[in-house]
């Protein structure tokens, strides 16, 4: 999921190009005060002119709902975007608010009902590391929870978010977690947040490789070069997709088995259950 400044023409042209699963015109970080409602209508421009999408979706990150910018912000479902993130959430309540919001918006724009989806950041004010166990059932838009690190450090007076030896420090580990653990319990994705340095290609693929492992099954982009490390880093390898068919098939052709061995290796059912997940992923993918 690329990030793209609403109010930046250039930027937007390049989106459609640069082999995202989806951009994030995004109204609130990336876009000066004072030039939000140039970034709203460049937006809703945008969104009209791409009615058709084909596979790239088009989301928008407006301002938080304390803010009087976010109802403004709002004004975009008339372009029918495929979701909302949502920033600087402190629960599942302010994905329902949301919601009502758009079940009217909806309604009024002629936007068909319930296909606007929300993903909140669900980690940058002190209160909702206490609560992200909260989104499970509280709104069928509710499509994926993501983290950041940035905005829970300010809101916790930290200098720095990283330890010296550039690992987050244990609080942001936690909130990582928390959120990974947060959207699974909820039955939705979980993307992880962004890689910083831009010009650290190698640091992004092992942070998103490690994203991967951990769990994670996307991660945002704040720069089109990011975008094929990403994507390189949640497709599954020859390599894996060859080892999880040999697992499948070999539970197959023992049934009623709750062990297997392979290649001196102890198998069960954790590891089919992982095998059966890539491959599906790579399926999803070929579709």
């Amino acid at each position: 999921m690329l990030f793209i400044p609403a109010d930046s023409e250039r930027k937007l042209s390049k989106g459609e190009a640069t082999g995202a699963d989806a951009l994030i015109l995004d109204l609130e970080d990336a876009v000066a005060p004072s030039r939000t409602h140039i970034a709203r209508e460049m937006a809703l421009d945008y969104l009209r002119s791409r009615s058709q999408r084909g596979k790239q979706q088009l989301w928008v990150r407006i301002n938080p709902l304390s803010t009087p910018a976010a109802l403004l912000d709002l004004a975009i479902v008339a372009g029918a975007p495929d979701g909302i993130v949502l920033p600087k959430v402190n629960s599942a309540l302010d994905i329902v608010q949301l919601a009502h919001y758009l079940d009217a918006l909806e309604s009024r724009e002629g936007v068909r009902q319930g296909s606007i989806r929300i993903m909140p950041v669900a980690t940058e004010t002190a209160q909702s590391l206490f609560t992200l166990g909260s989104y499970e059932g509280c709104s069928a838009r509710l499509a994926a929870l993501t983290w950041g690190a940035e905005d829970i450090a300010a809101a916790l007076g930290a200098s720095t978010n990283r330890r010296a030896d550039g690992e987050y420090d244990s609080v942001y580990q936690l909130a990582r977690a928390l959120c990974l653990a947060g959207a699974v319990a909820a039955g939705v994705q979980p993307i992880d947040t962004i890689w910083g340095d831009f010009g650290d290609e190698a640091g992004l693929v092992r942070d998103a490789k490690a994203a991967r492992q951990r769990g994670f099954t996307g991660k945002m982009a704040i720069h089109p070069n990011q975008v094929g490390a990403i994507n390189a880093a949640f497709t599954p390898s020859d390599e894996e997709l060859a080892w999880s068919r040999r697992v499948v098939e070999l539970f197959a052709s023992n049934p009623g088995m709750g062990t297997v061995g392979l290649e001196g290796k102890m198998l069960d059912m954790p590891h089919l259950k992982q095998a059966q997940r890539v491959l599906a992923l790579a399926q999803r993918f070929a579709a």
